[in-house]
């Protein structure tokens, strides 16, 4: 049993790029927990998708051990490394409830971002001890006595209370180490109480089954004892229990204060949720924990397999994927173009591409996905309400009474040079404008109110184009509004292509219709007839594109002679085009499903 006085339980938060993988390597080096010969850049990164795209995508949990300086003591510190993307901050809000302490991370060059304030705000929600940091202070381009009054002024501390460190050099480290033992409190929770563990994350290992990340809040868990998941009244009997540092270390027990993990070797992937509660199952603790509420996914798209055999092999591989991401929603189901598949919902674009990489890469499957959007609440004129998660549900024009979507708060920090382009920019995204404040001299903070689904298209690269990289971005959902949208259809050969339709707002709608008839004109493939593409909102088609037929030329042979000897000859060919255009079928290649994507983005 450890000394619960002599544990810290932390995480590192920050904005993207601003230095929290590199932080972490740097702790584990100091420390001495993985060996110089061992050590790699972002070493908890462990999945390949994150090294390529420099960004972390899970959270990752290690235990190290560290003796303090100032008392000659030796800690125990459960260090949670968290994403920081946007989409991703929902696996933050996991992380900091398994922990007392955490280090807010700031660029000493690019300072506070939208997703720093947004880290701040769940730290402070779940009362945790903030440790300030400014990093990357080695660079010539830092402006640290800049970005310390800004921090000072945000979390209302003064200057000389914010470490400023390079993670890249090392330079300040041990300071921060210290500022652990000392500012961050240790863990509650009574030894002798019922077990009460918190589940936050698990993960699947194919020869074991789930494995479950836990913090134990009361009681303890040890090997061999019987446990009860609380919300899925699941029984089961724990196989290993243990700790991650960073490699499974196997333990005879964890205790109240303690992260680590269990093994009970269940294989079913919906007996075990994030979030859940466990506990011993002949003496119960008398209530769960308050574990998290399931986030409401944002976006939502179709995603099917290119080979039809690959189905059930695409359900296995998204149940995997939701043991370990519960903010991964998914269901059946079947279209006309592209057969059996699934509608997913994502908590942004990032998301979605990074789940639908993951498919493909770990799962082996090759995937086509539908256009993204968002869900909307339409209401009937027979007093019903629907949620819609995709255009070919939305009912016929006539049966519609009001549709409401989906608006987000939208948080914008920029230098205040571009700030006429970034209030440019929200206007034609129908963005309307809240509040507008100065963060330092040089930064200014602005907030909207922007539906959702001009958002999630490519507002963030708009964005990032026209200030130069510097602005940032964080949202968060802010209710529904009644407006005038419109399901925008797309025939190709005179069919209704519903995996194509698009719900947008009418003002955009010809704009929107003509874009995607030239984009599709360009995708789908000629054939030995005409074939029209169009966009129609109910029956008026408000734009038409032609992919030209190939012709063969039947009058090459002729040489001079009765000009109606040629007219006959163009005639049959004209009328067998025509026979061929009613039994033709035309097939609609995989990336003319994604010409949504870059709608309105060269504009």
């Amino acid at each position: 049993m450890e000394n619960k006085d002599l544990i810290r339980n932390f995480s590192i938060i920050a904005h993207i790029d601003h230095g929290k993988s590199t932080l972490a390597d740097r702790i584990l080096e100091i420390t001495k927990t993985v060996s110089e010969r061992e050590m790699l850049d972002q070493f908890l990164d462990d999945m390949e998708l994150e090294r390529e795209r420099g960004i972390t995508i899970k959270a990752h949990a290690v235990r190290v051990l560290y003796e303090s300086r100032a008392s000659g003591q030796q800690y125990i510190f459960n260090l949670i490394d968290t994403p920081g993307h946007v989409d991703f901050s929902y696996e933050v809000s996991r992380s900091l409830a398994a922990c007392e302490g955490a280090i807010l991370v700031v660029d000493a060059t690019q300072g506070i971002q939208a997703q720093t304030l947004a880290n701040v705000y769940l730290a402070l929600d779940n009362n945790l001890e903030i440790i300030p940091v400014i990093n990357k202070i080695d660079l010539k381009s830092a402006r640290i006595e800049e970005v310390s009054i800004e921090l000072s002024k945000i979390l209302g501390v003064p200057g000389d209370y914010i470490s400023r460190v390079s993670a890249k050099t090392g330079e300040g480290i041990e300071k921060i180490l210290e500022r652990i033992v000392s500012g961050v409190p240790p863990p509650g929770g009574d030894q002798k109480a019922p077990l009460q563990a918190l589940i936050f994350d698990s993960q699947y290992d194919s020869y074991r089954g789930v494995v479950a990340l836990v913090r134990v809040v009361n009681g303890f868990i040890e090997k061999s004892a019987k446990i009860r998941f609380m919300a899925e009244k699941t029984v089961s009997e724990v196989e290993e229990v243990g700790i991650f540092g960073p490699e499974m270390i196997k333990k005879d027990r964890l205790s109240a204060g303690e992260v680590g993990y269990i093994i009970t070797g269940i294989k079913e992937v919906g007996s075990i949720a994030v979030g859940d509660t466990v506990t011993i199952a002949n003496d119960p603790a008398r209530s769960a924990l308050p574990g998290y509420k399931k986030p409401r996914p944002m976006v939502y798209t179709g995603l099917f397999p290119s080979e039809g055999g690959d189905y059930e092999n695409l359900r296995d591989a998204l149940g995997k994927l939701a043991l370990n991401d519960s903010s991964l929603d998914f269901s059946p189901e079947v279209s006309t173009a592209l057969g059996f598949g699934y509608r997913c919902g994502f908590l942004g674009l990032l998301h979605m591409e990074i789940i639908k990489e993951r498919l493909e890469r770990e799962y082996g499957l090759k995937l086509i996905n539908t256009a993204p959007n968002v869900a909307y609440r339409v209401s009937r004129n027979d007093g019903t309400v629907l949620e819609v998660k995709r255009p070919a549900d939305f009912p016929e024009h006539d049966h519609i009474l009001e549709i409401e979507e989906p608006y987000v708060e939208a948080t914008i920090i920029t230098p205040k040079d571009y700030i006429g382009e970034v209030m440019k920019l929200a206007s034609t995204k129908r963005g309307e404008f809240i509040d507008m404040q100065y963060i330092s001299m040089e930064r200014v903070e602005l907030k909207y109110n922007i539906p959702l689904s001009e958002i999630i298209v490519d507002f963030f690269n708009l964005l990032k184009s026209i200030t130069s990289g510097y602005a940032s971005l964080d949202y968060e959902l802010s209710g529904y509004k009644i407006s005038d949208l419109v399901k925008l259809d797309i025939l190709v050969a005179g069919n209704r292509v519903d995996e194509l339709s698009v719900i947008v707002h009418r003002e955009k709608a010809y704009s929107t219709g003509r874009e995607l008839a030239v984009r599709l004109r360009k995708v789908v493939p000629r054939q030995n007839f005409e074939i029209a593409i169009q966009a129609a909102i109910g029956k008026r088609i408000i734009a038409k594109e032609r992919v030209a037929p190939y012709r063969k030329d039947v009058i090459a042979h002729l040489y001079g002679g009765d000009v109606t000897r040629k007219k006959k000859l163009l005639e049959k060919q004209k009328k067998g085009k025509k026979r061929m255009k009613k039994i033709g079928m035309v097939e609609i290649p995989d990336e003319a499903f994604l010409s949504f994507y870059q709608i309105d983005s060269g504009k």
